[in-house]
């Protein structure tokens, strides 16, 4: 009992003397194991072996593949086709914006580089056309959450490597949740443009839309190889970023040539960057995940969620619960590895399907990302709008419940949500 009270309370006070998150939890963890009498030694063979998996090789990959597209201007290639086709719709900024983070989505599987990169262009432009600051903000900072959901999703590669679970199948189980979602964002978005008065934009001749299409055709050609490659069993999730950041780099230097030799340097250094900062808070958060199913705590969590409720349906609203609070303090990577000792052990218990299990979970942890005091997108999104935190959590609450119903939905009709993943991956589905 004593070790876990270090490991939780020696974490929270280093969180409080604003120590970052990743030395934090290493911190607390080597002084947890130090208690216990462990070789202070098995804190690095432990970190090393968190981050030394095959299925991790995919996060660098598609981090430089949104590097690439941001740089190679293949973002304002996707938001020209996104405008040619819904702009003209009532909220057509807005629908823009929805569909553009679909589209980045579809290719980077990274939420905090779609904020940034749709934002800086959309808020602006949606200020400008007479939407409310804090609803421009609220509505950018949701949608890029996309990233978290429709595949390739770095989330779930990072669930999948860590919990022994089906990346593909995960990937397939992200695309409807992922769409409907949009489409309540979308739906929301009709309503506010119509309440404030938003004038549409002039609808684009047919012409004008198939020449966009073309433009965007090479760009949108990526998530078809990504999806069609990995449900046809030609290569695996991992293989499939690698295939699509050479993609990627093809129309960024042979095709697009919007970059040079000399600016992919630059890229690629940005891309290691970019990359050693979230793989360090894994290798530190897969300790503490290590030390909570090593003392216990995964299989006493689970035993009283369980007593509570024998319901599959009841352990994941406990668990989507769960996991909304603990996003608001961690990033989802940070949350899932931390956790998922007692989120298997909870799927065990209550005979939850993985993909299913993981669904709820990564849904649930992706509005984290909306939410105070972490909410890394709504942060970055109300700095491009300049609008205060307050002004910016009350617009980002409707959008907020509307992914909640969603996840409520997956929850209580999971026939619907894994038919995906039951046909291309049954497999991953064991019949006993």
């Amino acid at each position: 009992m004593i070790p876990i009270i270090t490991l939780i309370a020696g974490f929270l006070f280093l969180i409080l003397l604003r120590v970052p998150i990743a030395f934090a939890i290493a911190l607390a963890s080597l002084v947890t194991v130090l208690q216990l009498g462990l070789p202070a030694s098995s804190v690095v063979n432990q970190m090393l072996s968190n981050i030394n998996s095959f299925a991790l090789l995919a996060v660098p990959f598609f981090l430089l593949l949104g590097r690439l597209m941001n740089d190679s201007g293949i973002t304002d290639r996707l938001m020209t086709f996104a405008q040619s086709m819904v702009g003209h719709i009532k909220g057509g900024l807005g629908h823009i914006n929805v569909l553009v983070s679909m589209m980045f989505a579809s290719m980077s599987g990274s939420a905090a580089a779609d904020t940034a990169s749709v934002g800086a262009i959309m808020i602006p432009a949606m200020k400008k056309a007479g939407y409310p600051a804090p609803f421009a903000v609220a509505l950018t900072a949701t949608s890029s959450t996309l990233g978290v959901i429709i595949p390739p999703s770095i989330l779930f590669v990072i669930y999948g490597a860590f919990g022994s679970v089906s990346i593909a199948g995960l990937f397939m189980a992200g695309i409807l949740p992922g769409i409907l979602i949009a489409l309540g964002q979308m739906g929301y978005t009709y309503y506010v443009a119509s309440r404030h008065g938003v004038v549409n934009t002039v609808r684009i001749p047919w012409k004008e839309r198939g020449d966009t299409a073309k433009r965007a055709a090479p760009a949108l050609l990526i998530p078809l190889i990504i999806l069609g490659g990995i449900t046809s069993g030609m290569f695996t999730a991992t293989e499939a970023s690698a295939i699509a950041a050479l993609v990627g780099l093809v129309l960024a230097v042979a095709i697009y040539r919007t970059v040079n030799p000399r600016a992919l340097f630059g890229i690629l250094c940005e891309t290691v960057v970019a990359y050693s900062l979230p793989m360090f808070a894994v290798a530190a958060a897969g300790i503490m995940g290590w030390l909570i199913s090593y003392l216990g705590v995964a299989r006493e969590i689970a035993e009283f969620i369980s007593s509570v409720s024998q319901k599959d349906w009841g352990v994941l609203i406990m668990l989507m619960i769960f996991s909304l609070i603990v996003g608001t303090v961690l990033s989802p990577m940070t949350a899932v590895i931390i956790f998922l000792p007692i989120i298997k052990e909870l799927g065990l218990v209550a005979q939850i399907p993985d993909i299913h299990l993981a669904l709820v979970v990564c849904l649930s942890l992706a509005i984290g990302l909306t939410t105070p005091p972490y909410g890394i997108c709504l942060l970055i999104a109300a700095q491009i709008g300049e609008v205060d935190m307050p002004r910016a959590f009350r617009a980002v609450l409707p959008i907020v419940l509307i992914t909640v119903g969603i996840i409520l939905l997956v929850i209580f009709l999971p026939s619907v949500f894994m038919f995906l993943p039951k046909t291309f991956f049954p497999e991953a589905f064991p019949t006993n």
